[in-house]
């Protein structure tokens, strides 16, 4: 008798704008090659959302979320004016997405820096990036002074170091850098480095290393001796700017994902924009989504599709030599795919 077909798994798809079809559909072509295990509920957000419904995050939009838990979305774009706010901060909020993972790795040899092998841990809805914001007018002037107040929490610490100490443990980490500003905002990031500290001797000394280090140390050193670092941890502000000098060693943004992880939901994602000036061109790089779809696989416990799939880029790259402009190389984004493609089918 044959076992029974494995159950789909339930998935929201949002192609984005710009850019974001092409690389969606290059992405949907891998994945199919692999047997995909997902079963896709389309969706639309970003200007689509504006066109189709009136709202850069359509209620359907937020169901459909919430009804399967997982989602892949493509580059968003956020209309200007008319007060929207980016769909992107409202998703993080909508389903408390706390974690944000961003890996970084070394895919096409000869760059600045050679085998890069690390991840960042972003707090993704706390810090100075909650909107507490106002002007004092004085004199006239009605934007005198702006104010803006950052707030992390204890639990909200706890949370994102959790995530960091137990994902560096089930994937083989050996050493997590707390990043923070505590020599100045000694309450503000304190309170993070101090719960670090805390929660390390509680229940992860002798199970990982860690250390700390002030951000813009950091950010100095990544760029000096990347390889001392292994994962690094941190809160919402500095974890962007971070994330993207990361993305930086690696070759940008093209080849980066990332993954917006919570109690009630994960979203994976390609982190760059929509890059309007190149759309329907057939010539985006899909590398960064097709990575996203790779951590969308190991988020659901499929890590042998996720690995077929990465090693598939990878020969495509650098055995093939199939590379889009932004790499160096000729290929457009079709032509980059059919490569991937067949490494999945042969490989």
């Amino acid at each position: 008798m044959t076992s029974p077909a494995p159950a789909r798994i339930p998935a929201t798809l949002i192609a984005g704008d710009g850019i974001g079809p092409e690389i969606m559909d290059a992405t949907l072509a891998a994945l199919d090659a692999l047997g995909s295990p997902f079963e896709w509920e389309s969706a639309v957000a970003g200007l689509g959302g504006v066109t189709a419904a009136g709202d850069p995050l359509p209620p359907a939009t937020l169901d459909s979320i919430r009804r399967t838990r997982l989602a892949l979305k493509g580059p968003l774009e956020t209309p200007v004016g008319g007060g929207y706010r980016s769909s992107n901060v409202r998703l993080r909020e909508e389903f408390k997405l706390y974690a944000n993972l961003r890996p970084a790795r070394s895919l096409v040899p000869g760059g600045r820096f050679e085998n890069i092998d690390l991840v960042l841990v972003r707090e993704n809805n706390e810090g100075l990036y909650m909107g507490y914001e106002h002007y004092i007018p004085i004199d006239g002037d009605p934007h005198a002074v702006a104010m803006a107040t950052g707030v992390n929490t204890r639990k909200g610490s706890r949370n994102i170091l959790s995530f960091a100490f137990e994902h560096a443990l089930r994937t083989g980490r050996k050493k997590i850098t707390v990043v923070h500003k505590a020599n100045i905002m000694k309450a503000l990031t304190g309170i993070f480095l101090e719960t670090a500290w805390q929660m390390y001797e509680e229940k992860y000394k002798g199970r990982i290393e860690m250390n700390d280090v002030i951000v813009d140390a950091c950010a100095m050193k990544l760029v000096m001796n990347p390889w001392q670092f292994d994962m690094l941890v941190t809160t919402n502000l500095f974890g962007d700017i971070l994330s993207d000098e990361i993305a930086g060693l690696v070759g940008g943004l093209g080849m980066a994902p990332g993954g917006n992880i919570g109690e009630h939901a994960a979203i994976f994602e390609a982190v760059h924009g929509s890059a309007p000036d190149i759309a329907g061109k057939g010539i985006a790089n899909p590398i960064a989504l097709m990575l996203a779809a790779a951590m969308m696989l190991d988020h659901v416990n499929r890590q042998d599709l996720a690995t077929r799939l990465r090693k598939a880029i990878d020969q495509t790259l650098n055995a093939d030599q199939i590379r889009t402009g932004d790499l160096g190389g000729k290929a457009n984004t079709k032509e980059f795919i059919a490569g991937a493609v067949s490494r999945i089918r042969n490989g």
